[in-house]
């Protein structure tokens, strides 16, 4: 799905805060003044008043797949346990020997055996599923084996996916990416009335989104099996949104001082 726009941003500067903000509901004596209307401020209350300025930041990334998975499935039916069982082994040690030369390291492959009778035949399946970091290795692996093994050796087409460590860094640059959009708005509007932007004062992140991408044609989309590997890998990424909410503290320009 796409991300809603967000709305404009707002922005408030107070440069004169309220008197006395806590007494708006109290009962007022008759030396004091009615709810609501603002007590003059003395010049020291003038001074040490804090001014504030309120602005929003929105920011979105995306973040393509970082892993692959492929199975690779072999199998053989024969009339005994010993012909079954070594059909599957040749093969099955020819895809591993191919996966060692091709450096990929043994954590990133696993290998999963079923042996089970069959009427009046044993029949024995061997899965090797193999996680690729490189996609390119991964397209010359895959036409590798397609081309040297036979038919009775199946290759799945490769699913993307992502670790929780990437989707947790692309969550993390969208925040920083938001607050530093804010502070930058925070920067131009304080040049804009001739203030100097001060520290923050509040930051708060309001809102994310999280969504995969779509593939723009809706009839392959409804095929998967048709789809290139640049359209399952678009399909895959992840998009982030994030919006935040800061208060900067506002100073008043700093007067040069002129050299006597």
């Amino acid at each position: 799905m796409s991300l809603q726009q967000a709305p404009q941003s707002r922005v408030f500067v107070e440069l004169v805060p309220w008197a006395d903000r806590g007494r708006e509901n109290h009962v007022v004596s008759g030396s004091e003044l009615l709810p609501g209307l603002r007590r003059p401020l003395s010049s020291a209350q003038t001074q040490t008043a804090t001014r504030e300025v309120h602005v929003s930041g929105t920011a979105e990334l995306s973040a393509s797949p970082d892993r692959a998975q492929v199975a690779v499935l072999v199998s053989s039916t024969k009339e005994t346990a010993a012909e079954a069982k070594k059909s599957v082994c040749r093969r099955l040690d020819y895809i591993t020997q191919s996966l060692q030369q091709q450096g990929l390291q043994a954590e990133n492959v696993t290998v999963t055996k079923d042996f089970r009778r069959v009427e009046n035949a044993y029949h024995m399946e061997a899965e090797v599923c193999i996680t690729f970091t490189e996609f390119g290795k991964m397209q010359n692996i895959c036409n590798f084996l397609i081309e040297k093994l036979d038919s009775s050796v199946v290759i799945s087409q490769p699913q993307f996916y992502h670790t929780p460590s990437s989707v947790e860094n692309l969550r993390r640059k969208a925040c920083l990416v938001a607050v530093e959009n804010a502070r930058r708005k925070a920067q131009e509007v304080c040049n804009v009335v001739g203030q100097t932007l001060g520290k923050p004062l509040l930051i708060k992140e309001e809102e994310t989104k999280e969504w995969e991408g779509q593939i723009d044609d809706l009839q392959s989309s409804r095929l998967s099996g048709s789809l290139t590997i640049q359209q399952k890998i678009k399909s895959a990424t992840i998009h982030a949104a994030s919006k935040v909410f800061i208060t900067f503290e506002v100073k008043g320009k700093e007067k040069k001082r002129k050299n006597l």
